[in-house]
């Protein structure tokens, strides 16, 4: 991964957080917006950080979420 495709999606989760208007913005938006970028540069980046920030507690977790990044549309 580039560092200028890594500073492009921290920017895009920037831009999303001052869009939202708020000094304060939940953990969990940023979680997700952090998730989305991820998944968007680094599906296997993406799957680690959604295994601990979603706590997956057994493998069926991992495979349930893999599967359905596999199912998603453009993937082969």
């Amino acid at each position: 991964m580039s560092v200028e495709r890594l500073e492009a999606a921290l920017a895009h989760i920037k831009h999303k957080l001052r869009a939202t208007g708020e000094r304060e913005v939940k953990s969990l938006v940023v979680g997700e917006l952090v998730m989305g970028e991820l998944q968007k540069l680094d599906e296997v980046a993406y799957i680690r950080f959604a295994s601990v920030y979603r706590r997956f507690q057994d493998l069926n977790e991992f495979r349930e979420e893999i599967d359905r990044l596999a199912r998603e549309p453009g993937k082969d």
